[in-house]
Parts: C-alpha cells; sequence; structure tokens
C-alpha cells in the first residue's frame, strides 16, 4: 500500500505545497450570506470543495465546526471528506484527538479505518497524554497508508507554558515529542507519514526539526497575524517538506468559486516566494 508520505510528497509536486482549511464557524457562514444552521454549513462547505479540491494539494475541515450541529454536520462532514478525496486532494481532518488505550485505539479507527465512514488520510492528534499513548493511531496509520500530524509547537499564547517547559533529560517537552516523532520516520522515503503541527506565528524557538523528515503543517498564516516571509524565521533550514495552511485568509474570500481560486493562488504564490 503506498505510504501518505508519499502520495503527499506526489501531490504537492502536482499541485503545490498548500492546505487550505475548511472552517464553517458563525461568522464565516455570515460574512457569505449564509444561515448559521444546516443548510448554511452544507453550502459552505460545498461551495469550497468544489472550489478547491480539484486545485489544492490538501484540505484540512476542522470537525468541530461540523460537530457542532450534531448527526447532521457529522454527516455533511462524511460528504465533505468522500467529495475532497473524489475530486484528488488529500484530507487532513482536523481532529486533535488524544486518549489512552482503547479509546484512542477508537479515534483512530473512526479515522484512519477505511471502513469508517470518516476516514480521512491523515488526521491531527495531540500528544500531551504522552506521544506513546499515540500508538493505535500510529499502527493504523501504517496498516492503511494513513498520516498522522502530531501537535508540536503551536500558536496559541498558552502553549509555552506547555511545550517549553524543560524534562528531566533536559530537552523540552515539544523537543522531545518532535525527536519522538523523527524516530518514526527514520529512513522513510521520500517523506515520512508522521508530521508535526508547528505554528507559523511562534518565530525562532530554538527548537531542532533537522531530522523530521516528516510533513510540518504550519498553520496561522493569514487572519492569524503570520505571513509567508515569517516561514524561514520558524522553519530555518527545514523548509523541504513544509505545509503552508491558510484558513480565514482565503475563506473570507468567498462565496464565489472564482475568489476563492484567486485568493487560494495568491497565497500559494506568496509562500512559494517566500520559499524559494
Amino acid at each position: 500500500m503506498e505510504t501518505f508520505g508519499k502520495r503527499l510528497a506526489e501531490a504537492t509536486q502536482k499541485r503545490g505545497r498548500l492546505c487550505v482549511g475548511i472552517d464553517p464557524h458563525a461568522a464565516l457562514l455570515s460574512r457569505w450570506g449564509l444561515p448559521d444552521d444546516i443548510s448554511g454549513l452544507e453550502r459552505f462547505a460545498r461551495t469550497v470543495v468544489d472550489a478547491l479540491a480539484d486545485r489544492v494539494a490538501v484540505v484540512k475541515p476542522q470537525s468541530a465546526f461540523f460537530e457542532r450541529f450534531g448527526s447532521r454536520g457529522i454527516g455533511i462532514l462524511e460528504s465533505t471528506i468522500r467529495q475532497s478525496r473524489e475530486a484528488g486532494a488529500l484530507v487532513l481532518l482536523d481532529v486533535k484527538r488524544g486518549d489512552i488505550g482503547s479509546t484512542m485505539a477508537a479515534y483512530a479507527s473512526a479515522y484512519l479505518d477505511p471502513a469508517s465512514s470518516l476516514c480521512a488520510d491523515a488526521i491531527t492528534v495531540s500528544p500531551y497524554l504522552g506521544v506513546g499513548s499515540l500508538q493505535p493511531a500510529f499502527d493504523l496509520a501504517r496498516a492503511n497508508g494513513g498520516g498522522v500530524f502530531v501537535l508540536g509547537l503551536t500558536s496559541n499564547p498558552e502553549g509555552p507554558t506547555v511545550q517549553h517547559a524543560v524534562t528531566a533529560g533536559g530537552k523540552s517537552v515539544a523537543q522531545t515529542v518532535i525527536d519522538e516523532i523523527s524516530q518514526l520516520n527514520e529512513g522513510a522515503e521520500p517523506l515520512g507519514s508522521f508530521g508535526l503541527v508547528i505554528g507559523a506565528t511562534i518565530g525562532d524557538t530554538g527548537h531542532d526539526l533537522s531530522r523530521v523528515n516528516g510533513p510540518l503543517l504550519a498553520p496561522g498564516l493569514g487572519a492569524q497575524g503570520a505571513t509567508a516571509s515569517d516561514l524561514r524565521s520558524v522553519f530555518g533550514e527545514s523548509l523541504r517538506t513544509l505545509l503552508p495552511s491558510y484558513s480565514r485568509e482565503v475563506l473570507a474570500a468567498g462565496p464565489g468559486v472564482a475568489e476563492l481560486r484567486a485568493a487560494a493562488e495568491r497565497v500559494a504564490a506568496e509562500c512559494e516566494a517566500a520559499l524559494g
């Protein structure tokens, strides 16, 4: 079975490295002139998929904005995943799950088992019950050609309190997470399937990403304050596997399909210019 890392490398070579979020929160629905209900959710998600899923490498639905509408919202999330993949985009489902034992195994089954209607190409997870607690997700991803993106250094102001804390071994908590994910990708070609989420707003924190050999998702661009020119200061020499992620900066251009496409093309060009 082809690995997620290989499929991602092929997709970014063909379509560029842009990831676009699908975040149907109330303010964006209102901006589009849509009601904050299930019909507005369905129209929003379908429009983004129609506009972008046939041209960007990765789309990233934020599960919470679908979950808030209950079972019908989950049904639209299932359709969004299926339609995006049919259009050729890889789907990174932003769920940030993290638990232990059978519960983590159940989360992994929900999102990484092809038998599930919520199965995506990759998911986001939280390592703060210990990276080892995520083993069921790593195992199922390997078995089914999926990917896992682990929170490493996040953009929220509360993050450094935990992530920069120093362990008994003298490394920060975040560096420990980074190193453990690097080990999972060791020897993978052309790219490992286990990535990290590193906020584009964090600046130069002194953490070493050089051995990750997996995708580095960079949220925080656009509306959250980071620009394409910030990427080099955050990621240094680790740019080969970078996946810049935009949500509101692109989505605010809707509801017109042409406008959404133009916004995605603009930020993609800015990133490519900044990254060389």
